[in-house]
């Protein structure tokens, strides 16, 4: 999600109020098997838990935890989630803040607090040192998980990650997050949500109907929408060349050539941040952007599996 994505809402804030859905019409619909919900750190998340050989009551089999990014939920990694699960246990997670997880149970969003409610995740999962995919947003915390605990992961697999410094966002300062911002609570025109969801495809075309149906459902979820501002409000990057010199897992770094969002060139702060012994290599994806797990899953879903081969 982008700050595009603001922007139109505040062009058509006057279109129409949009509330919040029913949790248990959300559910209903988006939380079937292999979907259930796990009590951890005092939160109740939204996970998905497949794999080869009965997961979830296969917990030493090879895992994989993946974390989606901003304004996004578990489903972005559908694709990759079936073409994974066949020789590893695959867990995917509305990160709290998001989905039918919904907001943190103590309010927080900042990065040492979601890297402890992600440990707290993995015991009760019984996930001891699985490999991390993470996109975006959820690629960040993935990096600062394994330079926090390098003994819990094996594998990095960084999609588009976010980390360093955009324009209009600065070390160690919380962004300013304006009045117009808010009206994300009550304002979700469908329209609008599509226009600000549209420079994340390299190619809008392949942004399905169904695709905006199950952003806006996610986004309407109880609470969601306050949440992604108040998780906006929090955020106060750190320069990550310190933190990152820290990560020990073999890192992939995958980006779409096309990225609109963060872009590609991105990727050699990474190569020159990650220690020589990470391997740290890039997939570029031609004529792909910024959430190439759902543009063309095909095209990097061989070497992900490859990489996380067991």
């Amino acid at each position: 999600m982008s700050l595009l994505l603001l922007i139109a809402l505040l062009l058509g804030a006057g279109w129409a109020w949009t509330p919040d859905a029913p949790r248990a019409e959300l559910e209903a619909r988006y939380a079937a098997p292999p979907s259930r919900f796990v009590e951890a750190g005092g939160q109740r998340w939204h996970v998905r838990d497949s794999g080869p050989a009965g997961a979830p009551d296969a917990p030493h089999a090879p895992a994989v935890l993946m974390l989606h990014g901003f304004g996004s939920s578990l489903h972005t990694w559908e694709a990759w989630a079936q073409g994974l699960q066949g020789t590893l246990r695959v867990v995917r997670v509305d990160l709290p803040g998001a989905g039918l997880t919904g907001p943190d149970a103590a309010g927080r969003y900042d990065d040492t607090h979601s890297v402890q409610q992600l440990l707290a995740l993995m015991d009760a999962l019984q996930l001891q040192r699985p490999s991390l995919v993470g996109h975006s947003m959820g690629g960040r915390l993935a990096w600062r998980l394994a330079a926090d605990h390098p003994d819990r992961i094996t594998r990095l697999v960084l999609v588009a990650p976010d980390g360093f410094a955009s324009p209009g966002f600065d070390y160690g300062k919380a962004p300013e997050v304006g009045p117009a911002v808010q009206l994300m609570r009550w304002v979700l025109p469908r329209a609008v949500l599509r226009a600000g969801l549209a420079p994340a495809y390299a190619d809008p075309a392949r942004l399905s109907e169904d695709t905006v149906t199950r952003y806006q459902q996610m986004l309407l979820a109880p609470g969601v929408r306050g949440a992604l501002i108040d998780r906006m409000q929090q955020l106060v990057l750190q320069p990550p060349g310190p933190l990152l010199a820290r990560v020990q897992a073999p890192t992939l770094l995958v980006w779409g050539e096309k990225d609109a969002m963060i872009p590609a060139a991105n990727a050699q702060d990474y190569l020159r941040a990650l220690p020589a012994a990470t391997g740290a290599r890039v997939l570029l994806l031609p004529g792909l952007g910024h959430v190439p797990q759902e543009e063309d899953p095909a095209a990097g879903l061989a070497a992900v599996q490859a990489f996380l081969a067991p």
